[in-house]
């Protein structure tokens, strides 16, 4: 089945088209021109063809995206505002096209200045064991921002070719997912935690061939945070970044903080990136539990970062919440290879605990003359 949306319907077209599609799913074609709707919510076996000019603008009323439904926000689980497209427990999902989904981003990101108090709360429920059922926002006093696209516990994704521009929070979000391909897609975002994508607690993930320009993070891969991480229990792992472009944000590629679940076999190779913060970033705090282990960057280039062109630190200090356990977060079997850094002041800072350590495998780095090396609980060894 094939439907091409129509103005006529007005801003409910596209979810109408996607709705009248049956079991055995179908193609919505969203034809050239400015299309204004509310949050989409996907279904199995769908293809949503953005075609080349086709402009869609999500609305900036919060209410648009109530009722609240089952999401991930920052790590934990809870019931929040609809992410602006959101699908669950599907499989074989398709967004592709040359189009552009504009998220009216900044109608949210004042919120930013007052999300900690429902952050706190969100994190004292998971503390205090309040099941995921009864830990419900989603109000303009909780103000906790939705993520752009969330697919939640889906399986056979593939996104490619279209542009993503200024959504609430996290951009392109799979949480719980296997089998994600995403390729040839472009997102620029401007507000604060406007992370363009975050692979969380899911397996075989393929990013190729993608341009970032971000408010936080490129691409950071997660786990769970502290208490709610241990609870689910899902690892993030399989993960293929290759072929990409950052060209602004806090970090290139990030793991962590968020990483309670365990974050295993990271493969980042042939990505180039100039003039963001920093270049990797592995974080993590004491007590956070989880590991970070397997993870491979070869040939990288890291040019003018502002901060350290790579930091791997068990000490970050930036945090919703703190955790409450002494379980130590683990990281291991860690290599940078083939990789240059240019035009940097801060070269490599490693930094672990002294009763977990870090060790970092290094072969044939080249670094620009002047670039610091700092090392804390951590060795480097040459391969």
């Amino acid at each position: 089945m094939i439907i091409r949306c129509e103005y006529s319907r007005g801003s409910s077209a596209i979810q109408q088209a996607i709705d009248a599609l049956d079991e055995k799913g179908g193609t919505v074609i969203v034809p050239a021109g400015e299309w204004h709707t509310g949050p989409l919510h996907l279904k199995s076996h769908l293809k949503l063809e953005l075609e080349e000019g086709s402009i869609v603008v999500f609305s900036p009323v919060f209410s648009d995206y109530l009722p609240p439904v089952l999401t991930r926000w920052e790590g934990t689980e809870c019931y929040n505002y609809s992410p602006l497209i959101y699908a669950k427990d599907c499989q074989d999902i398709t967004i592709q096209g040359k189009g552009i989904l504009y998220g009216s981003g900044s109608a949210w990101w004042s919120w930013k200045k007052k999300q900690q108090k429902a952050a706190d709360e969100l994190c004292t429920a998971v503390s205090r064991k309040i099941p995921v059922k009864e830990r419900i926002f989603g109000t303009e006093t909780d103000c906790l921002r939705p993520s752009f696209l969330q697919l939640f516990s889906c399986q056979d994704i593939c996104l490619k070719d279209f542009t993503i521009v200024d959504g609430p929070q996290w951009t392109i979000h799979p949480v719980y997912c296997s089998n994600v391909y995403a390729s040839n897609i472009k997102v620029f975002t401007h507000g604060p935690n406007t992370d363009g994508f975050n692979p969380d607690s899911c397996e075989h993930v393929m990013i190729d061939h993608c341009i970032f320009h971000t408010g936080d993070d490129c691409i950071a891969i997660n786990s769970g945070l502290n208490e709610d991480g241990w609870r689910v229990g899902k690892s993030c792992h399989d993960i293929e970044i290759a072929n990409c472009l950052f060209t602004g944000g806090h970090a290139a590629v990030a793991i962590g903080s968020a990483m309670s679940g365990g974050v295993d076999h990271v493969n980042v190779h042939d990505c180039t990136a100039y003039g963001t913060e920093r270049g990797i970033r592995i974080k993590s705090m004491p007590g956070r539990g989880g590991y970070v282990r397997n993870i491979h960057f070869k040939n990288i280039s890291i040019s003018d970062p502002a901060e350290e062109a790579v930091e791997i630190s068990m000490h970050y200090g930036s945090s919703t919440s703190r955790p409450v356990s002494a379980v130590a977060p683990i990281f291991e079997d860690i290599y940078l290879e083939d990789m240059k850094i240019e035009k940097a002041v801060k070269g490599i800072s490693l930094c672990g605990l002294e009763e977990s350590p870090l060790r970092i495998h290094i072969r044939n780095l080249k670094m620009n003359e002047g670039a610091s090396i700092v090392r804390k609980h951590a060795e480097t060894v040459s391969l």
